[in-house]
Formats: C-alpha cells, sequence, structure tokens
C-alpha cells in the first residue's frame, strides 16, 4: 500500500478511484468532500474533481496558527499510532444543511471516521455517504458504520491478512 496510496501516491490510480466513488454515489448530492490529514487528502482532492470540483476539507491533527476563529474538534484514537489526537475543522469550512461526503484511505475500527462524523454532525451537514479505499474488512469498523445507517462504499476489503506470509483475501465487491 505504501508504494501507491499512502506514502508514494499514484495519481492516475487516485484519479480511478474518484471517478468510482462518483459513480457510487452518483445519485447523491455532494457540495463537499471531507477528510482527514494526510493520507486521505489527496484521494479525496482526485475525487472531488469528479463531483464538479467540489471544494475539499480536511481535518487538521494538530492547532496551528493558520486555524483562527471558531473551531470543530473531536477526539479520535489512532490504532495505527495507538494514541489519541484531536482532529479539527474551522467552522466557516462547513455550513449548515451541507451535503458532504467523506473519504478516506483506510477504514479499521472506524475511529477516525466517528471523529469526522461527530464533526459533520455538529457542523449540522448532511452525511451523504463514506468512501473509503481499502476496508479491512476483519475489523468492525465498516460493519459498526453500516449498521449505524451510513451509506458506505469500499473500493477493496481485505477479508483476511496473514502477517507471517504477507497474503491477503479480498472480499468480493458487490457494487
Amino acid at each position: 500500500m505504501d508504494a501507491f496510496l499512502n506514502h508514494q501516491c499514484d495519481v492516475s490510480l487516485f484519479d480511478q478511484m474518484g471517478a468510482e466513488w462518483a459513480r457510487l454515489f452518483k445519485d447523491r448530492q455532494v457540495d463537499k468532500i471531507v477528510t482527514i490529514e494526510a493520507s486521505g487528502i489527496g484521494i479525496a482532492c482526485l475525487a472531488a474533481r469528479h463531483f464538479g470540483n467540489v471544494p475539499v476539507v480536511f481535518a487538521k491533527k494538530t492547532q496551528s496558527i493558520n486555524l483562527d476563529g471558531d473551531q470543530y474538534m473531536a477526539e479520535i484514537y489512532s490504532f495505527t499510532k495507538q494514541k489519541v489526537y484531536p482532529v479539527i475543522v474551522a467552522k466557516r469550512f462547513l455550513t449548515k444543511g451541507e451535503h458532504v461526503l467523506l473519504i478516506d484511505d483506510f477504514l479499521a475500527k472506524g475511529n477516525a471516521l466517528h471523529g469526522l462524523i461527530d464533526i459533520c454532525h455538529d457542523a449540522e451537514v448532511i452525511i451523504e455517504g463514506i468512501g473509503i479505499a481499502v476496508e479491512k474488512g476483519f475489523q468492525e469498523g465498516g460493519k459498526g458504520l453500516r449498521r449505524e445507517g451510513y451509506n458506505l462504499k469500499s473500493l477493496a476489503i481485505v477479508e483476511s491478512m496473514d502477517a507471517d506470509t504477507g497474503t491477503v483475501t479480498f472480499a468480493p465487491n458487490e457494487d
């Protein structure tokens, strides 16, 4: 994954991913795409092109002098980094009643997405769907979000991984 998704970026693949999310969410109104830094930004930006060049808003993981004024904030536990960190969006970038699509690179336990969902609820925007590049189907994040009623579309779902052999099994794509 590092070779094309989250360390080195395959821009052509990102563009194809954006086209596929546009197909999957073609019946939904999308005014903005919301993601989280850092790996979600590239895929969200290319996806935005396929939704009529809508703006991309990304939640920052650290407070900075660039974040002035009122902010939405949620705390997220990172399964990968094994720590809690804040995610922050300036209130001026999310407007009550807007229709948003959440995009992210990976979905494991769903902690990052739940943080974005909390921010979206605070902003009173309408979550039209969630697009994920790679879902770890053997963890509960995707199942939980679907049970909660979210329109979640993952481009690839890893059914199982064997750390010793490096073997990965993918679930069949139903979309």
